[in-house]
């Protein structure tokens, strides 16, 4: 599956964004979808995943209670809401999907940049 993410910009914080990734493919239910960020001069960390059609949902503590991932197959498309935006959550944001028995995410859109201000 191809990932394309759009969505990011500048916000003030306390502010909301909403991510998008796009995906190609006939079998996009099949694939848990997630997304990451990496932060300037920080290793890339999991933000939260959503499994392909039962829906379970997955967060790092630090998101909990702000951000909401969800996904819409018919529309092969995956959103991540993000509310009470912080300066710590400025990052490149990926999706990445993984086949839902595989071990690691092997397909990975190109980041979209969220800058959150203080």
């Amino acid at each position: 599956v191809q990932l394309q993410a759009s969505g990011g910009g500048l916000v003030q914080a306390g502010g909301s964004l909403r991510l998008s990734c796009a995906a190609s493919g006939r079998t996009f239910s099949a694939y848990v979808i997630a997304w990451f960020r990496q932060a300037p001069g920080k290793e890339r960390e999991f933000v939260a995943s959503i499994t392909g059609t039962l829906f379970r949902r997955n967060y790092t503590d630090s998101v909990k209670g702000r951000f909401t991932i969800s996904r819409d197959n018919a529309r092969n498309a995956a959103y991540l809401q993000m509310n009470s935006l912080r300066p710590e959550d400025t990052a490149i944001y990926y999706c990445a999907a993984k086949y839902v028995q595989a071990a690691e995410y092997d397909s990975w859109g190109q980041g979209t940049l969220v800058t959150v201000s203080s």
